[in-house]
């Protein structure tokens, strides 16, 4: 494995938001290649999505406010 340049991990994270370490290595992975580091790291990313998609949200709560004049708003 040729070692992965931390700018590199740094325009990859800067691209995708995903964190440093998720990034490096998927850079490994991908033998320094930007383009299939960001193809791994949305696969890796969907599966995650997958994984949580039944999941049903039983709290929290979620408000939300527009002034009549439609000035002024918020979402809590």
């Amino acid at each position: 494995m040729k070692e992965i340049p931390a700018k590199l991990v740094a325009e990859l994270r800067a691209r995708t938001g995903a964190g440093m370490m998720d990034c490096k290595k998927a850079l490994e992975e991908a033998d320094g290649d930007l383009e299939k580091a960001v193809d791994i790291l949305r696969q890796k990313g969907s599966a995650r999505a997958d994984k949580r998609a039944g999941r049903e949200a039983s709290e929290g709560l979620i408000g939300s406010y527009v002034h009549h004049d439609g000035g002024i708003a918020a979402l809590v």
